[in-house]
């Protein structure tokens, strides 16, 4: 299987990405923010981010730090289509998108 990986803190993905990662992720949009000690730092309260992709976008494109990851994406991430997505925690979440087995 081919992959790109992209280094998020190097070349962060804007809110136009963010948006779409969002629109086309295998879960709880507030799966992609990170609950770590930064997000509890900045005062954060996780229920305002639950079901909420506008919220979740406009945090992520401000503070890229708290960007869950890995995130697996599926698609052109250059163009305006859709995408899949999924985090890629617990690790056994990566292995059902790629379609193999954990073991």
């Amino acid at each position: 299987m081919e992959v790109d990986v992209i280094p998020y803190m190097k070349e962060p993905p804007d809110e136009a990405l963010l948006a779409r990662i969002a629109a086309g992720l295998d879960g709880p949009v507030e799966d992609l923010v990170r609950k770590d000690s930064q997000f509890s730092k900045l005062g954060l309260v996780e229920e305002d981010y639950v079901g909420d992709p506008a919220a979740v976008v406009e945090l992520l494109a401000r503070r890229k730090a708290l960007l869950q990851r890995p995130i697996l994406v599926r698609g052109d991430l250059s163009g305006d289509g859709p995408l899949v997505a999924c985090v890629g925690r617990p690790k056994a979440r990566l292995y059902e998108f790629i379609g193999g087995s954990a073991g």
